[in-house]
């Protein structure tokens, strides 16, 4: 056996180990009170609402994918701001040709070398468009955002005030 087989050994054992002493050590520990009260479902401190088939309730459905959505877009914006920052700090021609050669350097592919810095012009035209980029881009989640809240997708418990009641389902009678 491989000293490399051989620690990957010694170290799953060991996880292992903590593992099963930790779940051994919580069954002796933690009290045994069963109540009715404990047995019942739980949803997110809300009383639930419909059948048990339901696996959940659809506005944290709702809530994760606005999340997603909004947490997705501040991904967007850093690696926007570097360029924009960049391009800013290189068509600024008050500042030594050191530092915009720097600030340059971070337009560049990884590893590029810089060995002037760009024309103040190019600089600034890159950092209009990257100004011009990052405002489409807000403005689509902007729309985005007006047409959630539009529909009432950010409310977390709805107006049933403006929905027509639903008449009940006709009973079928049984055929013999």
């Amino acid at each position: 056996m491989t000293t490399l087989v051989l620690l990957i050994v010694i170290f799953l054992a060991a996880g292992l180990t903590l593992l099963a002493a930790n779940l051994i050590l919580g069954k002796l520990v933690r009290p045994e009170r069963p109540s009715a009260e404990k047995g019942e479902p739980y949803e997110c401190g809300e009383e639930p609402v419909g059948p048990a088939w339901v696996q959940f309730d659809l506005r944290f459905y709702v809530v994760a994918l606005l999340f997603v959505i909004f947490d997705v877009e501040l991904a967007f914006f850093f690696p926007w701001a570097v360029v924009f920052g960049s391009a800013n700090r290189a068509a600024d021609v008050s500042k030594p040709e050191a530092a915009r050669i720097e600030a340059a350097q971070n337009l560049q592919p990884q590893g590029a070398a810089v060995t002037a810095a760009p024309s103040a012009e190019a600089a600034n035209d890159l950092a209009w468009l990257a100004f011009g980029d990052i405002m489409v881009f807000f403005g689509v989640l902007l729309v985005g955002f007006a047409y959630l809240w539009r529909r009432g997708d950010l409310e977390w418990v709805r107006s049933t005030a403006g929905q027509a009641p639903q008449p009940p389902p006709a009973e079928t009678e049984a055929r013999g």
